[in-house]
């Protein structure tokens, strides 16, 4: 059951990060800089910076998820970054900001509706990233591991 499980986390986490990653690579750059600019938190550089590699991130993100290579550093990675983004989307709900979520492109108000949508996510990777890490036990001090390759999943 608890490999089913990381099977299906894993999955849906990939697909996710994989479509956010295509909806924002098939536009042009700077229409994702202006989205993550309205967020007011960041100098231009940073911004400008952000919306070159976010992408190119979050689609490496769901080809380690879709492949479960480095099963446990891409699930850490995952959760560490969609709670970073949902912090900051619910910072600016909070304030009020009428702006874009700009979670999977342009066009997504940021609302009650995405804050439970991301806050989900952020559940969901959590759960993958303590599945994925239960039970694997540290090296012995020759650095061989106890437990065989065959049972990480």
């Amino acid at each position: 059951m608890r490999r089913g499980l990381i099977l299906t986390l894993r999955l849906v986490l990939a697909a996710i990060f994989l479509y956010a990653a295509y909806s924002k690579l098939r536009n042009p750059w700077l229409l994702f800089a202006m989205s993550v600019d309205a967020y007011h938190l960041l100098p231009e550089w940073a911004v400008l910076t952000l919306a070159r590699t976010l992408p190119w991130c979050e689609l490496a993100l769901g080809l380690l998820l879709l492949t479960g290579l480095l099963l446990r550093q891409a699930a850490l990675a995952a959760t560490s970054l969609l709670v970073v983004f949902f912090g900051v989307m619910l910072r600016s709900y909070v304030k009020g900001l009428g702006i874009d979520c700009a979670c999977f492109g342009l066009g997504e108000a940021l609302s009650v509706k995405t804050l439970l949508r991301d806050g989900a996510l952020v559940i969901s990777s959590a759960a993958l990233t303590v599945l994925s890490f239960r039970g694997v036990k540290a090296p012995d001090h020759a650095g061989r591991s106890p437990v065989p390759a065959s049972h990480l999943v």
